[in-house]
């Protein structure tokens, strides 16, 4: 927990310096875990709060998370000017309900809705919620759909399940914990970290509330075969049609706003039949600061109505189907300026400009020749790897070191790159992931691959106490 973890330190104060240039301005006691009986200067606060902000890892060369890091100073301060407008008052701020409205649309252009569906969309705090929206539609609509053709839904057993790859994003673990909903993983194999077709049969039944195909797994980067889980789930409802229909929700929290600019004509979205709702995360590689996500269904009959909530906006009934309620519309106007700003050329320079950083460091993971690359960063811009069994360097010197140390040895140069265990089906394989933003210049992209190199080298002279011990994920950031 982040609190109340040691009462015994709870009521401690600690001594705050405040420096200027050359003389020390201010000295006092606060109050860290209680409130102080009297305020201070709001300077002395911001100096306070920045001193205690420096132990901390440099965003910029975070290499576990996908989370953008960098925007321009014109998003940056259009960004502040409304923070304090409520993106759930849409009566209030109708401009701010407008560019809303304004990045659904450009987003089901994108995702290819064909033009006879009603679709609908929403901006979420982040692609996790989008996920839980998803999660729900599917459930509510399953229910309905069991309940008329007589299935006692309410005594139902076993429960209501959900398919999806093991490697899911928790949030889905998240989603069938909270909505009572059984998940079923399939396992990965070592030779293929994606949506397991060959297997899904045993997967689905009567039960089955949809499949989740991911585009882009937070474990490697790699996109499930979404154009062959439709041809399955094509075949499945026409051998099953007195059985609740299967339907496809696609997690696109990395490749949302990566596809359609780099593989525009991948038929991964809702060009595919039984895709009903795609989710994506602004933050990622839409390159808004976190935290925005955004969530699309193909048409009004895959968002069953008693999710729907009508909001006054502009004198009339606007729908609205968001778990979270008050937050701030400073996400959605930098969302919707980085849609003007690039455009669709805009974004697509600056998408394989990442890739070009990603291939450069997976080069130079392959040619140390001692990793098996499970990614090389040519399609996302994702190096994933694992250390080769009985690895050894050039001169035939055997490495001692493991993956983790790597990760101490790297973050050592300021780098942060996660180590972790791949999910089940493939758990005893260890490796690394290096995600490649848009912030990564060509510059910083030579200096990692440079420290990269350093570390290898240090490693092989150094006297390695092995993290032998070490397990579980380290550093590892969705």
């Amino acid at each position: 927990m982040l609190y109340g973890e040691n009462n015994k330190q709870k009521f401690h104060k600690v001594r705050g310096l405040v420096i200027g240039y050359g003389t020390r301005k201010h000295a006092m006691e606060i109050s860290k875990y209680r409130l102080s009986r009297t305020p201070m200067k709001a300077e002395t606060a911001k100096s306070l709060i920045e001193s205690l902000l420096l132990d901390e890892g440099n965003s910029r060369m975070n290499m576990a998370t996908f989370c953008q890091t960098h925007m321009e100073r014109e998003a940056t301060e259009l960004m502040a000017e409304t923070l304090d407008k409520n993106a759930i008052d849409k009566s209030e701020y109708p401009q701010t309900a407008e560019l809303e409205n304004r990045c659904v649309n450009i987003l089901a252009d994108l995702w290819n809705v064909p033009r006879k569906y009603e679709y609908l969309g929403t901006s979420t705090v982040g692609s996790s919620e989008a996920c839980m929206l998803a999660g729900m539609a599917m459930k509510f609509r399953w229910r309905n759909q069991a309940r008329e053709m007589g299935i006692d839904v309410d005594t139902l057993k076993p429960r209501p399940n959900l398919v999806i790859s093991a490697a899911y994003q928790v949030c889905w673990e998240k989603f069938c914990v909270y909505w009572d909903v059984e998940l079923r993983a399939v396992p990965v194999r070592k030779d293929q970290l994606t949506l397991d077709l060959d297997r899904l049969e045993d997967y689905v039944d009567d039960h089955t509330i949809g499949i989740v195909g991911i585009q882009g797994t937070t474990y490697s980067g790699e996109y499930d075969d979404l154009k062959g889980l439709n041809a399955f789930v094509e075949k499945y409802n026409r051998d099953h049609p007195m059985r609740p229909q299967l339907v496809i929700h696609v997690d696109a929290a990395c490749g949302g706003m990566l596809t359609p600019f780099t593989e525009p004509e991948l038929h991964w979205d809702f060009r595919l039949a039984n895709v009903v709702s795609i989710s994506t995360s602004g933050h990622k590689y839409g390159l808004t600061y976190p935290g925005v996500g955004w969530i699309i269904w193909k048409d009004r009959k895959y968002l069953p109505e008693e999710l729907i909530f009508e909001v006054s906006y502009l004198g009339g009934e606007m729908p609205t189907m968001a778990i979270n309620f008050s937050r701030s519309a400073s996400q959605i106007v930098g969302q919707y300026y980085n849609f003007l700003r690039l455009g669709w050329e805009g974004y697509k320079l600056t998408h394989m400009k990442t890739l070009e950083s990603a291939s450069m460091i997976g080069k130079a993971v392959e040619e140390s020749g001692l990793f098996d690359v499970f990614n090389e960063g040519n399609r996302t811009p994702i190096v994933c790897y694992t250390l080769k069994k009985n690895a050894k360097y050039e001169d035939g010197t055997p490495v001692v070191w493991n993956l983790y140390d790597l990760s101490d040895r790297l973050q050592m140069h300021g780098w942060q790159v996660p180590a972790y265990p791949l999910p089940a089906g493939a758990e005893d394989v260890t490796v690394q992931r290096i995600v490649c933003r848009a912030d990564l210049t060509f510059t910083l992209t030579e200096a990692f691959v440079s420290d990269f190199k350093e570390c290898l080298s240090d490693l092989k002279e150094a006297h390695v106490l092995c993290n032998e011990k070490k397990s579980g994920r380290y550093g590892f950031t969705g």
